[in-house]
């Protein structure tokens, strides 16, 4: 389980104990307006963010989550959450700016608006961006095609699809959304889900979503602390580059 860190004083030795926690890093990413920033803080302080602003270049906030909770493995970590601001814009200054974030990064969350299928689409480009941190994800083409999945099969960093504002959708077209972000989820080798980010029930204890969230932080630190072949290893220094050449999206 997973829990956030408040605002509060704290005896000397607690935060002795904290500075000595491991870390991983965990990049968010989507369009601007689909909730990351919501997100995060649900994520972090368990709470709504009443007033979310536009992030202006990169947020970052701290989740601590037991790794294999109730196990003799059982270990605290921090979960760092950077939540990238700006637009999938081709200007080559915008991306020069965002990959310095890019750097040592060990899992990846989705984050795109249920309502808005363009910010579905544009998770493509948002993850080409962070995969290839040293090149321009241009040229990319979405179609009714198909493109090779087993780019995302081998790629060695967690990923984590997340759909907001599902209070939002109509009851009479949720079948066909949620038929649509499977295929998301398919597509990029990683688990979904799907919440309101104004409703912490969904991501209340033992909730499938729940489960889900921190099945996929354990993975992340299980690539980071407890791999032990080199090539299995997240980071992207010497990683695949990745390149569709046609995505499929109805």
């Amino acid at each position: 389980m997973g829990r956030g860190l408040k605002n509060c004083l704290l005896p000397d030795r607690v935060y002795q104990k904290m500075a000595s926690l491991d870390r991983v890093k965990v990049l968010v990413l989507g369009d601007s307006g689909v909730g990351k920033s919501s997100l995060v803080h649900l994520l972090c302080q368990n709470q709504v963010l009443g007033n979310p602003s536009w992030t202006v270049g990169c947020s970052v906030d701290v989740r601590v989550q037991d790794y294999k909770e109730g196990t003799p493995e059982e270990k605290t970590f921090y979960i760092e959450l950077w939540d990238v601001g700006g637009s999938v814009g081709n200007a080559s200054s915008v991306k020069s700016t965002r990959a310095v974030f890019y750097n040592s990064v060990n899992g990846i969350i989705l984050v795109h608006d249920l309502t808005n299928k363009k910010s579905s689409q544009n998770l493509y480009r948002w993850s080409l961006e962070a995969l290839n941190k040293d090149s321009s994800p241009t040229g990319v083409i979405v179609s009714n095609g198909d493109y090779d999945r087993e780019q995302f099969a081998e790629n060695p960093v967690p990923l984590l699809l997340i759909g907001t504002k599902f209070d939002q959708i109509p009851e009479n077209k949720r079948s066909e959304v949620l038929t649509r972000t499977a295929f998301l989820s398919e597509d990029f080798n990683a688990e979904e889900i799907n919440l309101d980010c104004t409703n912490p029930r969904y991501l209340a204890a033992g909730t499938s979503n729940a489960v889900k969230l921190s099945r996929f932080f354990d993975k992340v630190i299980e690539k980071r602390y407890f791999t032990r072949d080199p090539s299995q290893m997240t980071g992207f220094t010497d990683r695949k580059r990745f390149n569709f050449k046609s995505l499929h999206y109805d």
